[in-house]
């Protein structure tokens, strides 16, 4: 795309003044590279992702509350982790984090264990165990 017809549509981006690095065509031809505020079908795909995340944090928090997960789901999820992801953060396997989602089993992790979830979360640990 030629320098002028870098898109600028008004994204989740600019409000936060951001700007995407892209390459455009100058005048002469050659290869530059022009900042973009954003554009219309990335917008609405970051709307979509952003919209689906928001869900699954309100749909662990519901989880929690119901008493059906540990906070520990909650957290993962407000924090955009997966298992794996969560799982190296703390250092444990993979099928341990899973396990630690049951409330009865989170209900008696050690307080290492809970030093550790905390920490990743940024949390304490008396948040850790509730969800606000």
């Amino acid at each position: 795309m030629k320098k002028e017809e870098v898109p600028q549509d008004k994204s989740n981006l600019a409000s936060a003044n951001f700007r995407e690095l892209c390459y455009a065509v100058d005048e002469n031809g050659e290869y530059m590279t022009a900042n973009s505020t954003g554009w219309d079908p990335k917008t609405i795909a970051l709307g979509n992702a952003i919209k689906e995340i928001e869900e699954r944090v309100a749909n662990a928090k519901k989880r929690v509350l119901e008493g059906k997960t540990s906070p520990v789901e909650y957290y993962m999820e407000l924090h955009k982790m997966d298992i794996p992801i969560l799982a190296s953060y703390v250092g444990m396997w993979q099928w341990r984090v899973k396990r630690h989602f049951k409330p009865s089993v989170f209900n008696n992790l050690s307080p290492n264990t809970l030093q550790k979830y905390a920490d990743v979360f940024e949390v304490s640990v008396q948040d850790l165990r509730s969800i606000k």
